[in-house]
């Protein structure tokens, strides 16, 4: 009867063992997937981080692009317009002033002056006959309006990163692109070597 009961005693032992085992794999078998679980999504988070930075940046340097050709739209059809209103006026005073009254008014070299410079003018505006002349002037101001409406609609700018975010955004590529993502493979690595032990 002593011999079963130790030989009862020697199986508990042997099984609770056995259970420690099966419970210590277990252990190892969840630490082992959690951690790959993690380098996995590190991996994937680090990706996308990268990607996302990449862009941004590229996104910045398209509307930096967008905003270049805003101005110079806005620059050129302002232009246009404010020439168009110089022309306008320039005619509307000079047919209104007499050359006599200017050379009283500034004096005879100083009006010869301005004649000559405003002949082109004159003499574009000395082709419009005289009973269209008032129809002209008011459709140049409904085309110098359209061109500042144009101007103020083709110069809207997208926004661009400040210098301190595009720093703060290389800074944080560099970071993960030589750091995080070179030791999150050397722990894959090791990972890798530990499961094959």
């Amino acid at each position: 009867a002593v011999v079963s009961t130790q030989s009862t005693g020697a199986a508990e032992k042997t099984k609770c063992v056995n259970q420690i085992e099966e419970v210590c794999k277990d252990i190892d078998r969840s630490i082992a997937h959690t951690l790959q679980s993690i380098l996995n999504t590190l991996d994937r988070d680090s990706t996308a981080l990268v990607e996302r930075i990449d862009e941004r940046m590229e996104t910045d340097r398209t509307n930096g692009k967008h905003n270049i050709k805003a101005h110079s739209w806005w620059l050129f059809l302002t232009t246009l317009a404010v020439g168009m209103v110089l022309a306008i006026t320039t005619q509307l005073i000079f047919s209104l002033v007499s050359p006599k009254l200017l050379d009283t008014l500034i004096g005879k070299e100083h009006s010869q002056l301005v004649f000559e410079t405003i002949t082109p003018v004159l003499g574009l505006f000395s082709l419009i006959p005289e009973e269209n002349k008032y129809f002209i002037f008011g459709a140049l101001g409904g085309v110098n309006l359209i061109l500042f409406i144009l101007a103020k609609v083709l110069s809207r700018t997208k926004p661009r990163l400040s210098s301190k975010q595009k720093k703060q955004f290389s800074a944080d590529r560099k970071k993960l692109v030589e750091t995080i993502k070179p030791r999150q493979a050397d722990m894959y690595s090791k990972y890798l070597a530990q499961c094959a032990e």
